[in-house]
């Protein structure tokens, strides 16, 4: 589903990423962890097609992204790939419901369509009765669970996770942690976490273990 082989990435002198090589699977959920500095976000950044890696091979479901013009690689990114950031990155002045949407409105969605599919993910996502509240109206673990719906709404091919329950407390960083395994289990989603949650890395399908730019 993704096949990354031998990604480097460098800023100026400092080489962040020395020839990093991964598989992911349709279903899986993996951690990658690791020390501070370890290049994980950078990693992450790259998987997700944020930011260019300076050599290398990175397929999405048979997609060569590294390929793709701009316009076709932001398409492709907006339909494939789900992103939950630690600070959820709503947006304030839009509801629950419309933060959700956006992604569709993005994709030409039809309005109608788009608003369907946020409610019921929403719904799924036990958020029904907060679907009209801002952010400010939200706690932190809405917050987290309408970022993880927004993430779900063009039913990506894989969500890509980076520090997301960092800014939680323990109740609701378990109950995020437990949404991505019902995800698997009920939807198939695909989820890559970076994270330093040992217990979340610990009951995640695959760890891959990352330290000074490569794969240990």
């Amino acid at each position: 589903m993704i096949y990354a082989e031998n990604i480097t990435k460098s800023f100026g002198t400092l080489q962040v990423l020395k020839g990093i090589t991964l598989k992911i699977e349709e279903g899986e959920i993996v951690s990658i962890v690791g020390p501070s500095g370890a290049g994980k976000t950078t990693l992450l950044q790259i998987l997700g097609t944020l930011d260019k890696a300076d050599t290398g091979l990175l397929t999405i479901n048979g997609t060569d992204v590294r390929s793709l013009p701009e316009p076709k690689l932001a398409a492709f990114r907006n339909r494939n790939i789900g992103f939950v950031f630690q600070f959820h990155q709503l947006l304030p002045e839009f509801t629950a419901l419309e933060n959700v949407m956006i992604p569709a409105l993005i994709a030409r969605e039809n309005p109608v369509e788009a608003e369907r599919r946020a409610r019921e993910i929403l719904g799924f996502l036990r958020l029904s009765d907060r679907e009209g509240h801002k952010p400010a109206e939200l706690s932190g673990g809405e917050k987290q669970r309408v970022a993880v719906a927004r993430a779900l709404i063009n039913n990506p091919s894989v969500i890509l996770a980076d520090e997301p329950s960092g800014s939680l407390d323990t109740r609701n960083k378990e109950e995020l942690h437990a949404l991505f395994f019902e995800l698997r289990d009920k939807m198939g989603q695909t989820f890559v976490i970076v994270t330093h949650d040992e217990q979340l890395a610990k009951n995640t399908d695959r760890v891959i273990h990352i330290k000074d730019g490569v794969v240990l």
